[in-house]
């Protein structure tokens, strides 16, 4: 009775005898509640999420890394690097030192996938990951974030709208980006020639959007109209349906 809530509870208790499950539910209800404070709660729960996720995205960069060394363009390009910079001419070893074939193979492909890491710069989902993209710093740096888009925005109306100025190369791309409806990693991830494609066919206005997207809509149509998987389905679809029902007595 040291808590002045549960005095409370017990003071209510002598004064209505009659509403015992009522005082059984506020016994059983602080008795069995949670002693850990909610806070500590979330903080580790965004503290899980943000390792596991952290160690996801280095899992993906990793298979990425491992596909492109088997990719025979970059493969070709890195070994080449990798010869001119002296790191595959190396002299045999002879006596204690000398490696097994399998080793100096080992040793090779390190080697490969290490210039790939430096050569190529991997955009979209499979790049390399960083610290600040975890869900732990994103909340931490939400207010900074909130009041650069705001800043940003404002600075996109009074330049836009107010002033009347034209759209540069990275404004018109971020129109597109929006009338697309990727995130800015699915858009990174494009191949340079194709949002080269995006400024000549000046796709930032509206009406040349629509008229791409249809046409992109028309091809996909051709494409699985020409597709054998596709003819298939229609067939089996035409056939025999998505799982008919049938009563048929014995």
């Amino acid at each position: 009775l040291q808590d002045e809530e549960t005095r409370k509870d017990y003071d209510y208790m002598l004064d209505h005898p009659e509403e015992y499950y009522r005082h059984y539910y506020h016994y059983y209800s602080r008795r069995l509640a949670p002693k850990v404070d909610v806070r500590i709660v979330i903080l580790v729960t965004v503290c899980a999420i943000s390792v596991f996720q952290f160690f996801s995205w280095w899992s993906s960069y990793n298979e990425a890394i491992n596909y492109l060394a088997t990719v025979p363009k970059y493969r070709i390009q890195a070994t080449e690097i990798a010869r001119q910079q002296g790191l595959l001419n190396k002299t045999k070893e002879k006596g204690k030192n000398r490696r097994s074939k399998e080793e100096i193979r080992e040793e090779e492909e390190e080697i490969i996938k290490d210039i790939i890491k430096n050569k190529i710069d991997i955009k979209g989902g499979y790049q390399k990951p960083k610290i600040y993209d975890i869900l732990l710093f994103q909340i931490l740096l939400a207010p900074f974030y909130l009041c650069k888009y705001v800043v940003w925005y404002c600075w996109w109306i009074y330049c836009f709208t107010i002033k009347g100025q034209e759209y540069g190369v990275e404004e018109k791309l971020y129109i597109i980006r929006r009338y697309m409806k990727m995130s800015q990693s699915q858009f990174d991830s494009l191949e340079d020639h194709q949002k080269e494609i995006f400024l000549e066919r000046q796709l930032w206005i509206r009406e040349n959007y629509e008229v791409y997207k249809r046409e992109q809509e028309e091809e996909l149509k051709k494409k699985m109209a020409m597709d054998p998987r596709w003819k298939r389905y229609r067939r089996w679809m035409k056939n025999e349906g998505p799982g008919r029902l049938t009563f048929i007595d014995d």
